[in-house]
């Protein structure tokens, strides 16, 4: 951009998936202090979580997008038709954020993602539309009431703070982001049953859906529970080396809280492989 010489009237599009959306808002924001710039998400995880609510970083060895700013694009162009040109498998990573947003605020809306995970999968576009509107609108909301995630907009980290690990551990593009949400919302509802009385028949469901949408429920071992409890305390969540997780005492409802180690040495011990 330097090389081009374009000035503060410029415009960034960002025409990608969410590692190329980052990248360009990041640059966006530190560009002369900051120009505008267009989201245009071709992925379902791009289209559903990334592209809405101005987060913008990059990765470091030491963690994921450790290196970042909050900062808002003009605007959010969706075009549902990109999704027909997807792998099988970016879809089920998209499809993981999708149900992130009725475990963390709407049963209802997990409900309807277990009623129609087939035609999800097969790529309806309807109901592919319905998904896509349903979590923008969950995501605005919270933005709205948080958007440089002092409290509230924490709940949408459900699953993240296992998923994190994951991805630093294996190295990231190992594991896709949403795959490594999705195996991270089953141990977020474990962990939710063992200190917050979760119910396990809906641990199970979760795990079940997880599944049905091409994720896996079972994460890596990654040299054991010390090497995950390492790499959870590098997370931006944490609070002087405390790990705070993303909770639900129920589907459709979520907390952030601090538990015992002990509790998710035992996820661990039941959740990798």
């Amino acid at each position: 951009m330097l090389g081009a010489k374009l000035d503060r009237k410029a415009v960034i599009v960002a025409v990608g998936g969410g590692v190329i959306g980052d990248m360009a808002g990041f640059a966006a924001a530190v560009y002369m202090r900051g120009i505008r710039f267009v989201q245009v998400p071709t992925t379902l995880l791009a289209q559903v979580d990334s592209s809405v609510g101005g987060k913008t970083a990059v990765n470091h060895p030491l963690g994921k997008n450790m290196l970042g700013a909050f900062y808002q694009p003009i605007a959010v162009e969706i075009d549902t038709d990109v999704l027909n040109t997807l792998p099988d498998r970016e879809m089920s990573a998209g499809l993981a954020e999708v149900i992130k947003y009725g475990l963390i605020l709407d049963e209802e809306f997990f409900t309807w993602c277990e009623q129609h995970v087939q035609g999800l999968r097969a790529r309806d576009p309807e109901l592919l539309a319905t998904a896509i509107r349903r979590s923008c609108e969950f995501k605005a909301w919270v933005v709205s009431q948080d958007e440089k995630e002092s409290g509230l907009r924490e709940i949408l980290n459900l699953g993240h703070t296992f998923g994190h690990a994951i991805e630093a551990g294996m190295g990231y593009g190992e594991w896709l982001h949403g795959e490594a949400v999705g195996c991270g919302l089953v141990m977020a509802a474990d962990l939710s049953a063992e200190v917050l009385d979760f119910p396990h028949a809906d641990v199970d469901r979760v795990s079940r859906l997880v599944r049905a949408i091409g994720c896996p429920d079972v994460g890596p071992v990654l040299g054991g529970a010390d090497q995950w409890l390492e790499l959870m305390r590098g997370d931006k969540k944490s609070r002087g080396g405390e790990i705070t997780f993303v909770l639900m005492p129920r589907i459709g409802q979520s907390i952030r809280r601090t538990v015992p180690e002990d509790a998710v040495r035992r996820v661990l011990s039941r959740r990798t492989a």
